[in-house]
């Protein structure tokens, strides 16, 4: 804190009134109005992914290489509820940044590493479910435990470092005029990607990533119409597998494309903004922020409408009968559900 007062005072700061907060232009009304809308987000992606976690590691049923994946998601969900949306909900209210420069880095630093997180998880279910039902006899060979394991490794290591690495270096700000000065005296927490971090974040963190799932999934609903006009003369227990994985990719397509819908806009808006000297409105800028966290908030909604047996295993936690003896056997799949 000693040396961002010290640069403050290298800095005239005046223009922006001394590093101090601006008066809220918002009423009263307008800022309960999105305390409420935000606090109700932040409530469900925390509870809503917490019961994902809980289901999946509790009950005995759901320990699957997919959902081992499932479960790592939803706690990347569940921390970016937890840790990230309620300081960011103050400073979008609020209008100021009163957390102080250090966690300013901390903070934008995790924001960065768990949206990154998600889109590797995602690539990953995806590979999950390709050999599934693209390769099934190669399946059980291919996506072991300790494969998947491997995979969780790289998901939250590599968007890590390069998230840590990027912020705490400064090297995203690299060549951006008075970037200094605005670092010194705004009380926004200003974190500006340069043309050429915020190309290779926007390439390497979210284009090239999306392009493989959606070839992917192509690939995977290519390949379930030609086991639909055939699935009637398999064995029953083959016919009912891939019943299955074709409503698991379905579901899992969906949370994929939630995801670009809601992440594509703030990535392609930190692409161009350098290239538009930094001109986009600060108001719609975290717009688009909140938008891509909406997405950790639908992924629960989405497992709750699609999955019966995550529906069933909330009633049991809210009922308390997961402190039961011997209750994590219990059976989460009706039988029409097994055929």
């Amino acid at each position: 804190m000693a040396s961002f007062e010290a640069q403050q005072e290298t800095f005239d700061c005046s223009e922006y009134g001394n590093g101090s907060c601006p008066e809220n232009e918002r009423s009263l009304g307008v800022r309960a109005a999105m305390y409420s809308l935000m606090a109700c987000a932040i409530f469900i992606t925390i509870f809503g992914n917490l019961a994902m976690i809980i289901s999946i590691s509790y009950f005995k049923q759901l320990h699957t290489p997919t959902n081992l994946l499932i479960l790592s998601m939803a706690v990347t969900d569940f921390l970016l509820g937890f840790t990230i949306m309620p300081y960011s909900m103050v400073r979008s209210v609020e209008n100021c940044w009163y957390f102080g420069l250090t966690f300013c880095k901390i903070h934008y630093s995790f924001d960065l590493m768990l949206s990154i997180t998600s889109i590797f998880h995602l690539c990953s279910v995806a590979v999950d479910r390709f050999y599934a039902i693209c390769h099934p006899l190669h399946y059980c060979t291919k996506m072991t435990i300790p494969v998947v394991r491997r995979l969780l490794l790289v998901c939250w290591s590599v968007p890590g470092a390069f998230a840590f690495g990027v912020v705490f270096s400064e090297a995203y700000a690299d060549g951006i005029e008075g970037y200094d000065i605005l670092v010194a005296c705004s009380s926004s927490c200003p974190v500006m990607f340069n043309k050429l971090w915020g190309t290779t974040l926007f390439v390497a963190g979210f284009f090239t990533p999306s392009s493989m799932m959606v070839g992917i999934y192509s690939k995977i609903f290519a390949v379930s119409k030609k086991h639909a006009r055939v699935i009637d003369n398999l064995p029953e227990n083959q016919n009912n597998q891939m019943r299955k994985d074709k409503k698991a990719a379905k579901t899992l397509g969906i949370v994929m494309g939630v995801f670009l819908l809601c992440w594509f806009p703030c990535f392609f808006t930190i692409l161009l903004d350098p290239f538009l000297n930094f001109s986009t409105p600060a108001v719609l800028f975290d717009a688009l922020t909140w938008f891509g966290y909406f997405n950790s908030t639908c992924n629960p909604l989405i497992y709750g409408f699609f999955y019966p047996w995550f529906r069933r295993a909330l009633k049991y936690i809210l009922l308390g009968k997961i402190f039961s003896s011997h209750f994590h056997n219990t059976n989460l799949f009706t039988q029409k559900e097994t055929e």
